[in-house]
């Protein structure tokens, strides 16, 4: 995210591209267009050129070309009830119109369960609050707002919702030694029907700081993996580390301790020249159907009006 910096570099690099989207964005609720938010699996899945990877028991199957506009913020697969499954994309210019004009002008990486969209929103460095906002399978919209404690940034990188869908953790920018946690807006019944605020349930206390996490996915009840744009080697030894969070127990709504490790350095390939800081990590998503998961990642100077998704599965 590199704070809201980040996203206003992000937004002068496909504006051009993007603004051909923002009139569908604000009417849909959806990125890009219709059909770059709505790939279908066996699209997503189709043989893809592979490339070299550093990342410890994960195969690299794939990697694909997205507009960094309108798509490279983060990614989802929804599986909507009764209808064929997609992957969601967010970017800077998927925002739509009324959301901007409240003051939320970052959109985060997303996560789904159950068909439901989860978006990750923050307010300019200013702000006193984050907000998520939660698209159901019909259609309607609701935007829960969670007033920053004490202490807490007010940056909002992700949402990933755990595998009972009871939860919702996300991220603060920079160096830091914890995940929030909150109860999944309208999947955890102790959420209001239709917004409003929303109370912080807990926290991930990590066993070592972690630092710029741009997303992270559950790979199953205790483990989340999560994308960091981390380039200094200061916390590990890899540029841009994919890292695998081992929880002591499964979420409950109360505290709980994380493992940290590091699974390796992220691709990092392009036709433009550039160090690992000219490279920009942003969403992940893990797939519990298909066993895929996709990473993105967003290539130096000229080549940044494109992002790439890298696709991996686990090693047997």
């Amino acid at each position: 995210m590199r704070s809201m910096v980040r996203g206003l570099r992000s937004a002068v690099r496909g504006v051009a591209a993007g603004a051909a989207c923002v009139a569908l964005c604000a009417t849909v609720g959806l990125t890009g267009t219709a059909h770059a938010a709505e790939v279908s699996d066996e699209q997503a899945t189709q043989a893809k050129p592979a490339f070299p990877s550093e990342i410890k028991g994960w195969q690299p199957i794939g990697r694909y070309e997205i507009d960094a506009a309108s798509q490279a913020q983060g990614l989802a697969n929804v599986r909507p009830p009764g209808a064929k499954p997609y992957l969601y994309y967010t970017g800077n210019t998927s925002i739509p119109a009324p959301v901007r004009e409240r003051g939320w002008s970052h959109i985060g990486d997303p996560d789904s369960s159950r068909g439901y969209l989860f978006d990750a929103y923050q307010g300019g460095g200013d702000a006193t609050a984050k907000m998520f906002r939660v698209t159901t399978p019909s259609g309607a919209a609701y935007e829960y707002v969670h007033p920053l404690a004490a202490g807490e940034a007010m940056n909002n990188s992700f949402a990933a919702i755990s595998p009972d869908s009871r939860w919702m953790v996300s991220g603060e920018w920079d160096t830091m030694n914890r995940l929030l946690v909150f109860p999944t807006p309208l999947l955890n019944p102790a959420t209001a029907r239709t917004g409003g605020d929303l109370a912080l349930a807990g926290t991930i206390e990590l066993d070592r700081p972690v630092k710029d996490i741009q997303g992270c996915t559950f790979l199953d009840a205790k483990r989340l993996l999560c994308a960091s744009d981390d380039s200094d080697r200061k916390l590990f030894p890899e540029a841009k580390p994919l890292l695998q969070i081992e929880l002591k127990k499964a979420l409950n709504g109360r505290t709980v301790t994380g493992h940290v490790t590091s699974l390796g350095a992220l691709p990092q390939l392009s036709a433009c020249p550039g160090t690992a800081v000219d490279f920009e990590t942003e969403g992940n998503d893990y797939d519990r159907h298909t066993g895929v998961l996709r990473v993105e990642m967003i290539p130096p100077r000229d080549c940044a009006a494109r992002a790439t998704v890298y696709e991996f599965k686990r090693k047997r």
